[in-house]
């Protein structure tokens, strides 16, 4: 037995030590550049960059990362469940469930909470939840997840005793409350309803939708993470029609794996005003060639079904990735651009984060915003609420009630304001 707990530890110092976590051993790395400069001077004026050099860098993404998504179909929803008082009267709650086909199945399941007393469409943050709307809140009126779940997060053998049970157990990383007292409405639907998380060679989902497409999937082809992004523009598609919600108004928000998704999301519709990305780490804000905490020789082998063939051949060869995060933080300007992290999240690379927002601020400064000030990262706690914002908790990897606040804060001072 002891022999056996040796050869255990042995295991576990070996995996910790694959990864670094040290800055010291940061290698020497270069990032490519986001505009073409002669000079010291750019070559792109904001039109260029809208008409072209967006387009490339776009292009470069969907090819070499994310995959290229189909068109998404015609408007089609179902109201189940009109808006009805909740939380103590302070909010109206509204489901909604939203078909990407012809077909019944799949759909997304959409949980609004808008502020009850508002009579003008309000502004709204939305973002995808991880274990079904019912876990958003401990509301019993909130249909249960339809879709595949996984198991480990609900920890129960029995799929359905297990939902019943899971009723408001994210509800700390979902502080409808809160938002709703800064006058803005939630929405989230759960991502599973749009792509299963696992490796199933994607046949079921919204991929299963496109027969034509998967049998012909070449190393271009959408994975499930451009997936969950064109299921929230599908949402999108709901929300913009809908009279007491503001389109003209949305914060796009998601947490690690969903922020990638969302900073995606972000590049490909440009309807969503704002962008938040909540520790969402390597194929998302954080550097890939600095080569901390995770890497994408791990994102490749522990989730292939995220993103296209051609990213796997930059596994274990960041430095001959021709773009980084910053490239795909740029596809959000010149719209407002959160970037949060947390001081114990060291998987997902605070500093890299920061530093590729930091390496955003070129093309925010064509459009003339405020960019990232800070040259160093800021102190926990403390929001840098320029255009590119910055905020840093205390803490593991997660979503607070803190998170929340730094959302609404810098959604007070950047979305567009009603005329």
């Amino acid at each position: 037995m002891k022999i056996l707990f040796l050869l255990v530890g042995m295991l576990v110092a070996t995996a910790a030590e694959e990864f670094n976590y040290d800055e010291a051993k940061v290698p020497p790395y270069e990032l490519p550049s986001l505009l073409p400069t002669r000079a010291g001077s750019t070559l792109v004026s904001p039109d260029q960059w809208q008409t072209q050099r967006r387009a490339e860098i776009f292009s470069l993404l969907e090819k070499e990362m994310f995959g290229k998504s189909p068109p998404r179909p015609a408007l089609r929803f179902r109201i189940m469940e009109a808006a009805a008082p909740a939380l103590g009267g302070a909010a109206l709650r509204q489901q909604v469930r939203v078909y990407f086909s012809a077909q019944e199945e799949p759909a997304l399941d959409l949980l609004i909470y808008r502020p009850a007393l508002t009579k003008n469409p309000v502004p709204l943050i939305f973002g995808l939840n991880f274990k079904g709307n019912q876990s958003v809140q401990p509301d019993p009126a909130i249909l249960l997840c339809r879709s595949w779940v996984n198991n480990k997060d609900l920890k129960k053998p029995d799929v359905h005793h297990a939902l019943e049970e899971s009723r408001g157990i994210d509800a700390g990383k979902w502080p409808v409350e809160s938002a709703i007292e800064r006058g803005y409405a939630v929405v989230t639907g759960y991502y599973g309803d749009i792509d299963p998380d696992y490796d199933d060679s994607w046949k079921n989902g919204v991929h299963a939708l496109f027969p034509d497409i998967e049998k012909q999937r070449n190393k271009e082809t959408w994975g499930s993470l451009a997936a969950w992004a064109w299921g929230m523009s599908v949402a999108m598609d709901w929300i913009v029609q809908e009279p007491t919600l503001d389109g003209k108004r949305v914060a796009i928000q998601g947490f690690s794996r969903l922020g990638k998704a969302t900073l995606w999301a972000a590049a490909c519709d440009e309807r969503f005003a704002a962008v938040i990305s909540q520790n969402s780490g390597a194929g998302g804000a954080a550097l890939n060639k600095r080569i901390f905490g995770e890497t994408v020789g791990r994102l490749n082998s522990s989730f292939p079904h995220w993103f296209c063939g051609n990213f796997r051949q930059y596994s274990q060869n960041e430095a001959a990735m021709p773009f980084d995060a910053h490239f795909l933080l740029a596809l959000a300007a010149p719209r407002p651009l959160l970037i949060t992290s947390a001081t114990e999240d060291r998987w997902a690379d605070p500093q890299g984060e920061f530093l590729a927002a930091r390496a955003t601020n070129p093309v925010y400064q064509l459009f003339g915003h405020p960019v990232l000030q800070a040259t160093t990262q800021p102190p926990p706690g403390k929001l840098a609420n320029d255009r590119i914002g910055y905020f840093l908790r205390q803490g593991p990897h997660s979503v607070t009630r803190e998170d929340w606040q730094a959302y609404c804060d810098f959604c007070d001072q950047h979305l567009p304001k009603r005329p």
